[in-house]
């Protein structure tokens, strides 16, 4: 696990490699026509998928069959039935000129990049609501505190069974309390009075903009590191599942990530920023886990990082800073929730015991046959035993040095996904922003063929009964 930079980094600014020679030049030229091939082709797709949400039921929630004509956006009058077929062959499309779009990104100019990036998320916007249920999710929750006096921490949205979100609210969390931080649950009660339409569209504008603004933070890190800012913008802002499912769901997993990457680009950006930016860090990092918990991984590796005579009052501000804000956060929670939020980890728990045929644990034991009941909770055991164990022993080595602490909090969010009983395909997100400003090559590749895995999983299920069978 040592500390490599992707190609076309230069140590001092993160600059592009230059051609020293007309050779150079001319073998430059096949990769810059990959790489604008391959941009081009994530825009096409992306393109196709918009336009045929509305009229693919394979790319729309069971709740939205058939779509409602005022949720349907632009995109709506296409009639564009893509088909299982059709969908599986675009998003293959899509993942194949991923790779090629990373790979050669730093052959064409940052600009092309990033408003392919743009591009990719202002289609994927504009399209109805893909795949999850999340989003409805999300506005049940809101109405529910903000406008019924129900605590969404104690009940779930049966709750609110007259309410007009309820249709369309996923059947398998219908009696399911939220399991969000009280931060992004706050921010639902002031989208509570919107519209159905309107309030889709807000989540999913909000997923949008949290995206762009975590590749602008990934690509100023990437400079302070050393790392190619265009390679790790485009492994962050063109990864299909992050756009495709985070994005076009609208999921509040972006949210936490930009705010957690505000938090390790204060730690980065030391020299512009004033003196207390490490207690400024620790406080994002804790408000990112108060949207998401996922969010905490973080911390415990900032904390651990650093080396020389100043790591130690950088860890002091980074606990304060994120226990100030942790506490400041409590009080907030208690005074809207009260004590229900307390039993969010009761509900965290209970989803992750329920788990899904998505995660890779569970698509290996059922092509083993060994998917029965006692065999899966031994299992999970097993595998939640194996996570923290790997997650202490990367602890520790980013505490003495040996690993660089993102690079390792990295790993530990590989590891973390890979354990997980319950693993969706927009929980990608969590890995790619440490693996693109990590520098570890490894790591990087690993990232791309994990996306390339967890996608791979995801189609099978536009199969009739593959995800029964396990194929």
């Amino acid at each position: 696990m040592s500390v490599q930079r992707p190609l076309g980094a230069t140590p001092q600014t993160g600059a592009l490699e230059l051609p020293t020679s007309a050779f150079d030049s001319r073998a430059m030229a096949p990769r810059r026509g990959l790489a604008l091939l391959g941009l081009a082709g994530m825009v096409l797709t992306g393109l196709l998928i918009a336009l045929g949400t509305a009229g693919t039921d394979t790319l729309l929630p069971e709740t939205l069959r058939p779509l409602p004509t005022w949720l349907a956006g632009p995109f709506g009058s296409t009639s564009l039935d893509l088909r299982s077929g059709g969908v599986i062959v675009v998003m293959a499309l899509m993942f194949g000129c991923y790779v090629i779009a990373v790979r050669a990104a730093d052959r064409v100019s940052p600009c092309t990049v990033l408003m392919a990036i743009a591009g990719l998320h202002a289609v994927v916007l504009l399209a109805p609501p893909l795949i999850s249920t999340d989003i409805f999710s999300y506005q049940a929750y809101g109405r529910m505190g903000a406008m019924m006096g129900i605590n969404p921490y104690v009940q779930g949205p049966h709750a609110i069974a007259l309410d007009s979100v309820f249709p369309y609210v996923g059947a398998k969390w219908s009696y399911i309390p939220t399991a969000y931080g009280p931060v992004f649950t706050a921010l639902s009660y002031l989208l509570a009075p919107l519209s159905i339409a309107a309030g889709v569209f807000a989540y999913k504008a909000l997923a949008a903009l949290a995206s762009l603004a975590t590749v602008a933070l990934v690509w100023n890190a990437a400079r302070l590191r050393g790392v190619d800012p265009t390679k790790a913008a485009a492994l962050v802002g063109l990864n299909p599942l992050i756009v495709i499912y985070g994005v076009g769901g609208g999921h509040n997993d972006l949210l936490m990530l930009a705010v957690m990457m505000g938090g390790v680009y204060l730690m980065l950006a030391h020299r512009s920023l004033a003196r207390h930016r490490e207690g400024a860090s620790g406080a994002l990092l804790a408000i990112a886990a108060a949207i998401k918990l996922t969010g905490g991984l973080l911390l415990p590796f900032a904390v651990a990082g650093g080396t020389g005579l100043r790591a130690g009052n950088r860890r002091r501000d980074l606990m304060i800073g994120a226990g100030v804000a942790t506490a400041a956060l409590a009080v907030l929670s208690l005074a809207i929730f009260g004590a229900g939020a307390l039993n969010m980890f009761a509900t965290l728990k209970k989803t992750q015991d329920m788990g899904d045929w998505q995660s890779i644990p569970a698509f290996v034991t059922s092509r083993l046959g060994l998917d029965n009941g006692t065999i899966a909770h031994t299992g999970g055991l097993l595998l939640g035993a194996s996570f923290v164990a790997i997650f202490c022993w990367l602890l520790r080595r980013s505490w003495r040095a040996e690993i660089d602490w993102i690079v390792a909090a990295g790993w530990a969010a590989m590891a973390m996904l890979t354990t997980a009983t319950s693993l969706l395909p927009w929980y990608v997100a969590w890995l790619m922003p440490l693996a693109a400003l990590g520098g570890d090559r490894r790591l990087w590749r690993y990232s791309i063929v994990f996306t390339g895995v967890v996608l791979f999983i995801q189609l099978l299920g536009y199969i009739p009964k593959a995800s029964s069978v396990g194929l």
